[in-house]
């Protein structure tokens, strides 16, 4: 059985790579019996569906008064943070 500084960073790692069968089922396990680690995962996902929606609007925002190369930027450092 896997403790919750095991099983948060597998949460981690799981944004940047897939889990082994077995990895996902130890998390999946002390996820059901786990409220603290349940909601840092649930608070991982969001935070990577905020930065998807913020990079993209970003990207096709041409309201924002930014130079063409620094919302690149910005783009590209918020793509290195989900990858």
């Amino acid at each position: 059985m896997l403790n919750c500084r095991e099983t948060t960073q597998l949460v981690s790692k799981s944004l940047d790579r897939h889990l082994t069968w077995r990895e996902r089922f130890a998390v999946n396990l002390h996820l059901i019996i786990c409220k603290y680690c349940k909601r840092f995962s649930q608070q991982l996902i969001a935070m990577r569906s905020a930065f998807n929606r913020i990079s993209k609007l970003i990207e096709n925002d041409h309201n924002i008064q930014l130079p063409s190369a620094t919302k690149t930027r910005i783009t590209n450092a918020i793509e290195s943070i989900k990858d």
